[in-house]
């Protein structure tokens, strides 16, 4: 099974990925050259990675009838002074107090399945560009 996406320039710095009904949209800041109209892209690979960990987090309490209102979770990016690339990623699972405790370690484990960092872990996808005349 794959995936097509289109993507399209939309205008100044807008850059938009399509897929079945879906529009995802995307600009650059305004320090970066555009109005700041959507998440820049490297935004979303972030939000990806949250709300992947978040959908397993859900997914682990509905399947043991646990509550799930009122928990969230905080993600912060590290980036490296020397490099200036992203090198930690930290989410912390916020859960009411009176969430029970026997949980805590399964709800990080369950937060740790997510696809996208299983994928990343793997060094996947593999990335292949090319140019195509029409």
């Amino acid at each position: 099974m794959g995936m097509e996406m289109e993507i399209v320039f939309s205008g100044g710095k807008r850059v938009d990925a399509k897929y079945g009904d879906f529009t995802v949209r995307t600009d650059q800041s305004p320090l970066g050259g555009g109005e700041g109209s959507a998440p820049e892209p490297f935004d979303l690979f972030f939000a990806s990675m949250g709300t992947c960990a978040g959908i397993y987090v859900l997914s682990f309490c509905r399947h043991h009838d646990l509550p799930f209102q009122g928990i969230r979770l905080l993600q912060r990016a590290e980036r490296s002074p020397e490099s200036g690339m992203f090198e930690r990623l930290f989410i912390e699972i916020f859960v009411p107090e009176d969430f029970p405790e026997k949980y805590h370690g399964a709800l990080v484990r369950s937060a740790e399945q997510c696809t996208v960092k299983r994928h990343i872990a793997k060094g996947l996808p593999e990335f292949e560009v090319a140019v195509v005349t029409y």
